[in-house]
């Protein structure tokens, strides 16, 4: 498998991801990692990262590690929790590991973190494998 390849494949297909600002950083066997540096205007009322930002990047980074499947794949299901709280001006790291690949469904575990190493967020994600393959 080109893993670089599918890194920029990663890179210049998802314009949501560009446009959140989540760089997709590397891309293996089973695993995936993105990063992103929280924003003034993705903080709630309570002057914390809004979690809809969270989930967003835990649900991109195992989308990312689905592609070493080379087909096209979507969300079915995904459990997140939220454990600490995250500022503007963070930068997190998400990284999802693959617990289950099969024909058709796979599953990741995810885990985010702040730049101090503080685990802010984890969640498992379900992906269903489409028929379409993708073009690298």
């Amino acid at each position: 498998m080109d893993f670089e390849e599918m890194l920029k494949y990663r890179r210049s297909s998802n314009a949501f991801a560009k446009k959140m600002g989540i760089c997709v950083e590397e891309i293996a066997e089973g695993y995936a990692r993105v990063t992103k540096t929280v924003q003034e205007d993705e903080i709630n009322p309570g002057g914390t990262t809004h979690g809809g930002v969270c989930f967003t990047l835990a649900d991109i980074v195992a989308g990312s590690a689905s592609t070493v499947h080379g087909r096209l794949s979507a969300t079915v299901n995904a459990s997140y929790q939220y454990l600490g709280a995250c500022y503007a001006g963070d930068t997190l790291t998400a990284e999802a590991r693959e617990i289950k690949s099969g024909r058709t469904i796979c599953v990741y575990e995810v885990s985010i973190k702040d730049q101090n190493g503080k685990h802010v967020g984890q969640g498992t994600f379900t992906f269903f494998l489409k028929d379409q393959k993708l073009e690298f």
